[in-house]
Order: C-alpha cells, then structure tokens, then sequence
C-alpha cells in the first residue's frame, strides 16, 4: 500500500470509531420492549443497548479471528 492509502484508511477507521459511540443498536421490538419497560418504571435501557452490541460484535470477532489464522498460516507456506 502506498502512504497515502494508509493515511486515508486510517482517517476513515478513526473516523468510523468515533461516531460509533453515538448510535443505537435496538431493532424495532427491542426498542418497543425498551420503552414500555422504562414507562413502567423499569431501569434505563443502556444495559440492552450494550448486550445487543456485544451479540453484534461476536460473529465478526470469529470471522476476524479464522481469517487472521488463514492469512497466518498462509503467509508462512
């Protein structure tokens, strides 16, 4: 890769962790549960937002994962 591919890619992926914070990851029968839970005088709903994240994230980490042992393996033959 030359430099300033480099330099580009990196401003992106800053860029893309940074505004990653701000989004909300509740489908629409989460979200529906979320609120009628909150107007009943359940806890705040950040907690489901941080597991349906962490439910997200698990799939790609195992992809990530196999392909870094395919492209390791690969590299050494």
């Amino acid at each position: 890769m030359q430099f300033k591919q480099i330099i580009k890619f990196s401003i992106l992926a800053l860029l893309i962790l940074f505004f990653a914070q701000h989004l909300e990851a509740q489908c629409a029968m989460c979200k529906a549960s979320s609120e009628t839970n909150l107007r009943q005088g359940g806890g705040d709903p950040n907690g489901l937002n941080a597991g349906i994240l962490y439910m997200l994230s698990l799939p790609y980490l195992i992809v990530g994962g196999i392909a870094f042992w395919w492209w390791r393996n690969r590299k050494q033959e």
